[in-house]
């Protein structure tokens, strides 16, 4: 281990960027700079605004003496994203804008570039869990984005010799969490009910706490250049039993109605909700046994303590 080490995150302001900055902050191994859009008022270490992420942006200043680059910024999942053609814009931030800061960093020195990729290069859906060794799968924007910018950082990896490390998590859960899964927490919160009481799939999640724990591994971990790393909490769950533990963790009833995965899935296709449903009924199962063997890593927390940690009210 490298004590001291000089690291930039961006995305700090993000979901994943926040407890990243925060975890580094407390354990004082690392010199951790986080990069974000503007600055509103941050509390964990130094922050520097770069404005937005494209091929434009001018890293010179935020890499200036730094040995690690973590990229969690990202053009994610828009709710409502009503561009003309959203794969166009996913490129403009995730892999033109990623490939930009990349090339930045090893002109400046950088010796290590951790890219947080997405489960979603492999698929959306599976029958047997997937692995770093699949064939890509990307079947949405998003994920085609994070595919495309992966193989631009391996062929730059390969001509500059700056080592590549790239994490694919699935869904990752915890306090604050964006989208479909944020918006389930909030109802749980309130106590109003879901009819997700029924849903009998096996999903591979990621808590919070876990992924960014692993992405600290890979930040000096030797054995981690130039790797594709699976997240995961290492065991499999329901849509159903993750929302119950959500819901005790948070010292909340668990009101959920049991209506017929099939149901649900009717009512999604005629709203156009297909790709919610999917992520919510579908089976997503990841093997990190790969993770685990390489990095000699074990996720700190399990799928019952994932929920008790992220969403207790006394958490530090």
């Amino acid at each position: 281990m490298v004590n001291g080490m000089k690291v930039l995150i961006t995305g700090a302001s993000g979901f994943v960027g926040r407890c990243l900055m925060g975890q580094l902050s407390r354990q004082g191994r690392f010199t951790a700079t986080g990069v974000v859009r503007r600055n509103a008022g941050h509390t964990s270490g130094e922050h520097l605004a770069v404005g937005d992420i494209n091929e434009h942006t001018d890293w010179s200043a935020a890499l200036h003496g730094k040995q690690v680059v973590i990229h969690a910024a990202a053009r994610a999942h828009i709710m409502a994203d009503t561009a003309a053609d959203p794969l166009t814009e996913f490129r403009k931030v995730n892999v033109v804008g990623t490939l930009n800061l990349a090339r930045q960093a090893a002109e400046a020195g950088v010796k290590r570039f951790v890219f947080i990729s997405s489960i979603g290069v492999n698929g959306n859906i599976n029958t047997r869990p997937f692995t770093a060794e699949d064939t890509p799968n990307p079947t949405d924007p998003y994920a085609q984005s994070k595919w495309e910018a992966e193989q631009g950082l391996q062929q730059l990896a390969c001509e500059t010799g700056m080592e590549l490390v790239i994490v694919r998590p699935p869904l990752v859960y915890g306090p604050g969490a964006p989208g479909n899964f944020g918006s389930l927490v909030r109802w749980v919160e309130k106590g109003l009910p879901l009819p997700l009481g029924a849903i009998h799939n096996q999903r591979s999640l990621v808590c919070l706490d876990n992924l960014v724990d692993l992405i600290i591994t890979c930040i000096d971990h030797p054995a981690a250049a130039n790797q594709v790393f699976l997240a995961g909490d290492g065991e499999d769950i329901s849509t159903t039993d993750l929302l119950h533990g959500v819901a005790n963790a948070m010292g909340k009833p668990s009101r959920l109605i049991p209506v017929p995965a099939g149901v649900l899935q009717f009512g999604a296709t005629l709203l156009g909700k297909n790709a919610v449903a999917r992520r919510l009924l579908g089976s997503l199962q990841v093997d990190i046994s790969n993770t685990r063997e390489v990095l000699g890593w074990t996720p700190p927390l399990s799928v019952d303590e994932g929920p008790q940690r992220c969403f207790d009210t006394n958490r530090d």
